[in-house]
């Protein structure tokens, strides 16, 4: 009985398969990382004018955060939620560690997964050896 083998090359990086692949994909996402930047350009003004006024409306701030949380997938909304939150901290810091909690719900599991891991494995390597 004969089976047959798929090519490595089908499936490797370098192949023309993959590259279409990724070429498909980018062109699918390019528009929502279009919306995702809008967004963050737009909300950018009010964050520099709550830092700049000192506001402390957790209102506004609030609703400013929840916004940006939509959009801190992306580097530069990262960086934006990151500054308010900093800021929002010496007003309410335990609203603004809910934020961070949210954050990392939604955007930042899979580096969770790989923290527990590694916490695991660091546990199964500290057991002694019998």
């Amino acid at each position: 009985m004969r089976t047959q083998c798929q090519s490595k090359t089908a499936s490797s990086p370098g192949s023309d398969d993959y590259k279409a692949l990724i070429d498909d994909l980018s062109a699918a996402i390019a528009p929502i990382q279009a919306i995702h930047q809008q967004a963050v350009e737009s909300l950018a003004p009010r964050v520099r004018e709550i830092i700049e006024n000192r506001s402390r409306d957790t209102r506004l701030i609030e609703h400013t955060l929840d916004q940006l949380l939509d959009h801190a997938c992306i580097p530069q909304g990262l960086a934006i939620f990151k500054t308010l939150c900093r800021y929002f901290w010496e007003i309410d810091p335990h609203a603004t560690a809910s934020y961070i909690s949210t954050y990392r719900e939604m955007w930042d599991f899979d580096d969770q997964k790989t923290k527990e891991a590694e916490i695991k494995a660091e546990m199964v390597n500290d057991l002694p050896h019998v």
